[in-house]
């Protein structure tokens, strides 16, 4: 008797064609990866909601204008008798580390001064002269939003360029996915070679033999038996998706030990991992949750998408993926049920979530913004940071953006509105993802390398 899981999973079932996966992903390649340059952006110009003023200053209830002590304090330093935005512009003269870090031990003013949200938000509209963040929480962490922005136009600045290394040794075929873990020190690469590969970048510039650790799993043949195609971690735990149809999950801190073997429906082309569930976005149209911890993963599968799902994404609340179809749907996690199905122009082929704020790269060359409010997502923002073809991976977090394309560019940006561009690093082949962690970011080339670009620490 098939249990409660299995039967759930069963209820919109429809079986799978017969056919080779390795001809099904040609196919796939060819039609949603095309790198014609795009002629019908125009069509579509970036758009946007209107949005209130994000100036700090005119949100704040504090006077700028005079000094942040009163009479009461007694005998003080005379720097803290100017007014407040006198002090917040000598502020800016310091790093904002040393701010956080040594300017609250000094006195309870200062320590006043650095715990003030609009400290931070002044200092930072002085930086980029933008709305900044483009979707705000409640609790956005302004000091560390400030400290990463600015390390980010650092690293990125004419006077300061990363260390750059192209790892060439490990695949044979396009590395179509990468992922970097443990601050930057491990990177895992999914090529067409079928192989998953395990990199040690403590080892960059010392001993070039020892930075690619091994292809993970025993098969001579590969890791997978078809392309390995997408990757998810949870803390040291990694998961490879692969056109054969499987998943298997890796631990990292055991050398690369096999742990499950998870046997889907189709090709999985996207993957969430999260503590309690593993979510696949499919060929089959289908987003499928799993338990790995359980003896039988699978929880639920539900063709929720007229064609094939191409990117995922997911926290406590929601799972959210976008499909070939041209729509996102919001899925509820309390309420195990479809909570939105948005109509789009292009179709997402990337995302990056952290609630509130979800961004997108469209198959258009284009860069998606939306809220989630209220338990809801909306459309908020539209921006073209000037791909000229499908937006391939995004990575996103408080003060850092990066974007990769099938146009043979990975860029840089700050994530304001619109975002600023702070350079762009051409290959000689497409670019088909971007991962970052620490001082250290991958992004996974056409052209059979894992390309690496690290900060001085």
């Amino acid at each position: 008797m098939a249990s409660a899981r299995e039967a759930e999973s069963d209820n919109d079932s429809d079986g799978e064609a017969s056919e080779d996966p390795e001809r099904r992903a040609l196919d796939y390649v060819s039609r949603v990866l095309s790198t014609v340059t795009l002629q019908d952006k125009a069509s579509h110009p970036p758009h946007t909601l209107p949005m209130e003023a994000q100036d700090g200053i005119l949100h704040c209830g504090l006077d700028l204008k005079k000094s942040p002590i009163t009479v009461e304090d007694g005998e003080v330093s005379s720097l803290l008798l100017l007014p407040l935005e006198l002090i917040i512009h000598i502020l800016s003269f310091l790093d904002a580390r040393f701010i956080l870090g040594v300017l609250p031990l000094v006195c309870r003013t200062l320590k006043d001064i650095v715990s003030e949200k609009m400290t931070w938000r002044v200092r930072v509209q002085k930086r980029v002269i933008s709305n900044f963040p483009v979707v705000e929480r409640d609790n956005f962490d302004w000091p560390s939003a400030c400290i990463e922005l600015e390390e980010q136009l650092s690293h990125w600045s004419d006077s300061q360029k990363p260390e750059h290394f192209s790892l060439a040794e490990g695949h044979y075929a396009s590395v179509d996915a990468v992922l970097l873990l443990q601050d930057g020190s491990v990177c895992v690469s999914g090529s067409r070679d079928r192989n998953v590969c395990l990199w040690n970048l403590r080892n960059l510039g010392k001993d070039q033999e020892k930075v690619m650790v091994k292809p993970l799993g025993r098969e001579k043949t590969g890791t997978h038996k078809g392309w390995a195609w997408s990757l998810a971690a949870c803390e040291n735990r990694v998961c490879s998706g692969s056109w054969d149809s499987t998943m298997k999950i890796w631990d990292i801190g055991a050398e690369g030990q096999l742990l499950q073997d998870i046997k889907g429906r189709a090709a999985i082309l996207c993957l969430a991992y999260l503590p309690d569930i593993l979510v696949a976005g499919s060929y089959d149209k289908r987003v499928s949750v799993y338990d790995p911890r359980a003896s039988s993963p699978l929880i639920k599968s539900r063709k929720i998408h007229s064609s094939p799902v191409l990117s995922l994404a997911a926290d406590d609340r929601h799972i959210v993926s976008g499909s070939e179809d041209r729509t996102l749907v919001v899925f509820d996690r309390r309420v195990n049920a479809v909570l939105q199905r948005i109509q789009l122009d292009n179709y997402l082929f990337c995302m990056s979530y952290e609630a509130p704020q979800l961004w997108a790269g469209d198959n258009q060359g284009l860069i998606h913004v939306y809220g989630s409010h209220g338990g809801t997502f909306q459309h908020l923002r539209c921006f073209d940071v000037g791909h000229r073809s499908q937006v391939t991976g995004i990575w996103q977090s408080a003060g850092a953006l990066y974007t990769t394309s099938t146009d043979k560019t990975m860029k840089v940006h700050i994530p304001t509105d619109p975002p600023r561009t702070l350079g762009t690093q051409t290959h000689i082949s497409v670019v088909n993802g971007v991962s970052v962690s620490g001082h250290t970011v991958a992004a996974a080339s056409g052209g059979h390398t894992v390309e690496i670009w690290r900060f001085p620490e």
